[in-house]
């Protein structure tokens, strides 16, 4: 049971935290109808991405076995069978299937009709199972082109938005869309950089396409997706929309917090040279943990108290 746990990966269901992302923004929190859809589509897309993580292992499962730290997954170490990997990532998609019927089902009466619950279950749904299909490419072929790995990766982070979004029945604002994608663009780098410093000093690439990668360019790509991703939020916090929507012109100072942690995370990236797991550096980095937290009781306060 523990290696079959393992092998879905729970930890990294932190990264679907994303969904809830429009009903914050969108000024939705205090909607229960709202926050019970989203926990809904939280579960749904957290059991498609252990589906893709069951996947990814299948397919990368003689690379992992030369991998130093990749040959202890379940799969490349034998503890769970190939026969049990995919019994297991079918058994994922099912449950995030059936997950999704509970939001057809229940809550949302201010809403709507059942006709309404049905086609808000269906957008759902669509957006994660064309998530599941497209990680489903990204793990068999995309991920061996240099930067179109990235940019899958990104997108499935806005996927995630999506689907929070109609879940919560509101609009994401093209600034949250841009911000998502840049940010995740942004932490996919730093992750490639750490696979640049592994080829480096073993002369063994992790990834087909890490050669296609140097840690010039990644520099460069990680300096780039930071400096526009503070620059979209700081315009983000002085639009007119968001002014107009959350009715106060003070979320500018929030983006303290926001260069903070991206200077945290570049120096974790550059000079501790840890940046090959994400939601390792976020759960374990308490600096990290202190800013995000910050930023958002800072945010709170400023759009439902002042």
């Amino acid at each position: 049971m523990k290696n079959l746990l393992k092998l879905i990966r729970p930890k990294q269901w932190i990264k679907n935290m994303f969904v809830f992302a429009p009903m914050l923004f969108g000024g939705s929190l205090l909607n229960s109808d709202a926050i019970g859809a989203c926990v809904v589509t939280f579960f749904a897309f957290s059991f498609a991405a252990s589906s893709i993580y069951c996947f990814n292992d299948l397919v990368d499962v003689e690379a992992d076995r030369r991998h130093p730290v990749k040959c202890k997954r379940p799969v490349a170490s034998g503890a769970v069978s190939i026969r049990q990997a995919y019994m297991l990532m079918a058994l994922m998609m099912v449950l995030a299937i059936a997950t999704l019927l509970l939001l057809g089902d229940g809550g949302m009466s201010d809403y709507g009709d059942d006709t309404f619950l049905s086609s808000h279950m269906l957008r759902v749904g669509a957006v994660i199972v064309f998530y599941w299909l497209l990680n489903l490419a990204y793990c068999a072929w995309l991920k061996h082109y240099a930067i179109v790995d990235v940019c899958v990766v990104a997108f499935g982070f806005v996927l995630r938005i999506l689907a929070g979004g109609f879940a919560a029945g509101v609009s994401p604002s093209k600034w949250i869309v841009l911000m998502t994608f840049l940010l995740t663009l942004f932490l996919s780098f730093a992750k490639r950089r750490d696979d640049v410093i592994r080829m480096n000093e073993t002369g063994e690439a992790p990834r087909k396409n890490t050669s296609r990668y140097n840690l010039t360019f990644i520099n460069e790509a990680i300096t780039i997706t930071a400096s526009v991703t503070l620059v979209c939020y700081i315009m983000y916090t002085v639009s007119p929309e968001v002014v107009a929507n959350f009715h106060t012109d003070h979320l500018y100072l929030t983006c303290v917090f926001v260069l903070l942690g991206l200077l945290r995370y570049i120096q974790i990236t550059v000079v501790d040279k840890k940046s090959g797991d994400p939601t390792k550096v976020i759960l374990r980095d308490h600096f990290t943990q202190l800013i995000v937290v910050a930023w958002g009781v800072s945010f709170m306060v400023i759009i439902y108290l002042l």
